[in-house]
């Protein structure tokens, strides 16, 4: 059943690259995390078991920088067999804080899609991760007055879009979720029974990879958030 675009009430959207860029400062501090450790393993390797690690950690940690630096801080003693030198660990530490106090970029045709969203739909905010990360970057972000609602939760599955879209829309057959994970974003949105706007962004954590729902009359691929307007007329 394809709804006409009329009877979407809420839409729903990702923060972290979707909204603004997050995963390639990630990136970037693996690279400096694999030159500290140069010594002790190829930087291949480093790459891998830190995603085993960072993998392993979610159940402890959840999402977000803090359980990034405490997973890259495991590699380092586990890579080392426990040698790992003191100032190692302080460099570690220290490209955690400066992670989670790096200045927001927000990403091409955000603001005024939202704009133009607004009073139209009721706009969610939907992010999972650190709770004090994720409200000072929508702070710094400065889109935060065009949200009706902002929610920061622990993980994205069905039972999350079936409570969020009914609590602030009506229910999720009238609800639409925008992002640039099919994992977290789109396939359990889908699932709950609410549209799935998957908008690929360059740089996505690989545990966030999942198969493109491309039999699912409610799933749709933009090339980026300036086309989702578009999107809503062509489905009126």
């Amino acid at each position: 059943m394809s709804p006409r675009t009329s009877a979407l009430t809420a839409i729903g959207f990702d923060a972290d690259d979707t909204l603004w860029q997050n995963e390639h400062f990630f990136r970037m501090t693996e690279g400096r995390f694999a030159a500290l450790l140069a010594d002790h393993a190829e930087a291949s390797h480093l790459t891998a078991r830190l995603l085993e690690a960072e993998k392993r950690n979610l159940q402890h940690y959840g999402f977000g920088i803090k359980g990034f630096t405490l997973s890259m801080i495991e590699t380092a003693i586990e890579v080392t067999e426990g040698r790992v030198p003191a100032s190692v660990i302080r460099e570690i530490l220290e490209a955690g804080r400066e992670m989670l106090s790096h200045p927001v970029e927000t990403l091409p045709h955000v603001r005024e899609t939202l704009e133009r969203l607004a009073g139209r739909y009721r706009i969610i905010l939907i992010t999972k991760g650190d709770l004090f990360d994720q409200e000072r970057k929508l702070a710094e972000s400065g889109l935060g007055e065009l949200f009706d609602a902002v929610e920061i939760v622990s993980d994205k599955t069905v039972s999350t879009y079936e409570k969020l879209f009914t609590r602030h829309g009506e229910g999720p057959s009238r609800s639409m979720m925008v992002g640039n994970s099919l994992k977290s974003d789109v396939v359990p949105a889908i699932r709950a029974g609410s549209w799935g706007v998957y908008v690929p962004h360059t740089a996505t954590w690989a545990l966030e990879h999942a198969e493109a729902p491309i039999g699912e009359p409610r799933f749709r691929q933009l090339a980026h958030l300036g086309e989702l307007m578009d999107l809503l007329g062509q489905l009126e």
